[in-house]
């Protein structure tokens, strides 16, 4: 098996409005292990090559799927989608990593992808990581401003990849705006576990807290507790905008999603270039990567002051003037 490079700062930069449209068809698949509607992780990668498909014509982009795929169940469907000719296969989830690094070797003329990683792979494999600080910033200077009681939750599933840098990204917002705040950092222990998130919130609600986030799509769980305290000023930020369509959007101040469409767009256009990997791609506010919106149903608990300070800092982030240094931060 080929081990993995550290990646160095030099990652891959693009702009997927300038990606031209396949000359060929190509065709591509999607493992995750939740389900493509899942209001989080999951559902941003499809809705994605979704966009894509929609984008280019089916003519030219077939997609298929498979839900529910723990990793030692994925392989055998990655096998079958590698044996059938399709020419890049997304395994949406650093849990898939070693099953990636066999099927890479085993089809080396097939492009696999797999993130959040900051490595890079393989010829053939792209990593993918968010730059997910800065939405968790975002989210934290909110949560900095809002919070009455100085004590805030966050249900985190592993203290890694993007989740990793959320969680920094979000303390350091936090801290940015209300030094003085009490951040409540829990894990589940997974990306999946619902009843554990909702838990943990619950558990963060008695000690306190009046707002609440989480990454992955557990993190649905923890909203949903939220949202059992309807008349109480107990508020939540969002990592995937998903949420502010759900029935517990009411709770939702603003959320964050990762828009993996350039992902897509770049491997298509990496691999007609005869690119098949070992690379690594980023997303960030300034190439695209995420979107950010407010939900203007949540009434005046979004002041202007909150308002000011999250575009002031979204600004930064697009022009490249506010680095979040979220390797320095240790829980």
């Amino acid at each position: 098996m080929k081990r993995f490079l550290l990646a160095t700062a030099a990652t891959f930069a693009f702009v997927s409005g300038l990606l031209a449209a396949p000359r060929a068809k190509v065709r591509v698949a999607l493992i995750v292990e939740s389900t493509v509607d899942d209001k989080g992780w999951c559902q941003a990668m499809h809705d994605a090559i979704k966009v894509t498909q929609k984008k280019y014509g089916n003519a030219l982009v077939e997609y298929s799927y498979s839900e529910k795929m723990k990793p030692v169940d994925a392989g055998s469907a990655a096998r079958q989608y590698a044996s059938k000719g399709f020419e890049i296969i997304i395994c949406h989830g650093a849990q898939y990593k070693n099953l990636v690094l066999e099927m890479a070797e085993e089809f080396p003329k097939t492009s696999f992808a797999f993130g959040t990683s900051a490595d890079i792979g393989p010829k053939n494999v792209f990593t993918y990581m968010p730059e997910s600080e800065q939405t968790g910033y975002l989210n934290g200077i909110i949560a900095g401003l809002v919070t009455k009681a100085n004590v805030i939750g966050n249900v985190g599933p592993v203290d890694g990849g993007d989740s990793a840098r959320y969680n920094r990204g979000f303390y350091l917002g936090v801290k940015s705006v209300n030094p003085k705040a009490d951040i409540k950092l829990a894990y589940t222990g997974s990306f999946g576990d619902f009843v554990k998130a909702a838990e943990l919130a619950h558990t963060d609600i008695k000690a306190g807290a009046d707002v609440l986030t989480g990454a992955s799509q557990q993190a649905t769980g923890a909203l949903r507790a939220v949202a059992e305290y309807r008349d109480k000023n107990i508020w939540w930020v969002g990592q995937d905008t998903s949420q502010l369509a759900m029935s517990e959007s009411f709770k939702v101040i603003a959320a964050a999603s990762y828009d993996y469409t350039a992902i897509v767009e770049a491997i298509i256009a990496k691999r007609e270039a005869k690119v098949l990997g070992g690379e690594n791609l980023p997303l960030n506010f300034a190439n695209g990567g995420f979107t950010y919106k407010f939900n203007e149903k949540v009434g005046p608990v979004l002041t202007p002051a909150v308002r000011k300070a999250v575009g002031a800092a979204e600004k930064d982030m697009k022009a490249g003037k506010l680095p979040i240094a979220w390797k320095e931060v240790k829980f």
